[in-house]
């Protein structure tokens, strides 16, 4: 049988983390075109409002009924204003594990958001739904991404050679694929213990169907 993350909102000091929403159409678009995330991730260049829409309505609820992962939209607790998304994917359930990747939005980075909703992320992975083991993945020249690894108290498990795909936009605008390495990194529940220290006494994490 298929096991399936629930619906949930997990609170920390600054942010909630929750389920997309079609209001998160505009935003997160707006988002998925900034030059750092086409260069690291596998978005589609460009992402129009239509190709955000699908990701919400489509992409993500099929991917947690199929127990394969979540997708929660990171937002600031007083503006609401959304600011990243936190994503889990190839999620092994009889393992206990999952893969976790973050994306902030340009006007947000540098706030340490990105580390505070994978830390936030992780405590209820590893607290509530049991799980012995999270892997992080990072381009080998994608140093944001691996100073929110460290930050967290990920540990670096190696290199694999020439398995990420990047991509570079040329002169006239279109976008080329580089390929590059990957960096694992891999977060246990005892990797926590010093870690978890910046989201004391933040309210940890609720249903989604208790929260509004």
């Amino acid at each position: 049988m298929t096991s399936t993350f629930p619906n949930i909102s997990i609170s920390t000091e600054r942010l909630v983390l929750r389920p997309l929403d079609e209001d998160d159409v505009p935003a997160l678009a707006e988002m998925m075109n900034d030059e750092q995330v086409g260069a690291w991730t596998d978005v589609p260049q460009p992402c129009t409002e239509d190709g955000a829409r699908a990701w919400i309505t489509e992409y993500a609820p099929t991917e947690r009924a199929a127990g394969r992962g979540l997708d929660l939209a990171v937002t600031e607790f007083l503006t609401q204003r959304l600011v990243g998304v936190v994503q889990l994917a190839k999620t092994n359930w009889h393992v206990r594990s999952t893969e976790l990747s973050y994306i902030v939005a340009p006007w947000a980075r540098g706030e340490g958001y990105a580390s505070e909703a994978a830390l936030a992320t992780a405590q209820w992975l590893f607290s509530d739904q049991k799980f012995e083991r999270i892997e992080l993945r990072t381009a080998a020249d994608n140093t944001a991404s691996q100073q929110v690894a460290q930050k967290i108290g990920c540990i670096s498990e190696g290199v694999l050679r020439n398995a990420c795909i990047a991509h570079v936009r040329g002169d006239d605008g279109t976008w080329a694929d580089v390929r590059t390495d990957f960096i694992v990194w891999s977060l246990l529940p005892e990797d926590l213990d010093g870690a978890g220290e910046q989201l004391a006494d933040t309210g940890g994490f609720t249903s989604f169907d208790q929260w509004n």
